[in-house]
């Protein structure tokens, strides 16, 4: 399922980090969160990445 998903920012793909529960976009340097096992894709919701 993870191919499918891309950067709503970049429209790249993404990574999974199985630890933080998050999908890294590094050509956005922002994280997504994986809440209840549905990944959280809102600009509003990604962190930056330090």
């Amino acid at each position: 399922m993870l191919e499918a998903l891309i950067c709503p920012l970049t429209h790249t793909t993404l990574e999974y980090d199985a630890d933080a529960q998050e999908l890294i976009s590094k050509a956005g340097n922002v994280a997504f969160p994986i809440r209840n096992g549905i990944p959280i894709m809102l600009a509003d919701e990604a962190r930056t990445l330090g």
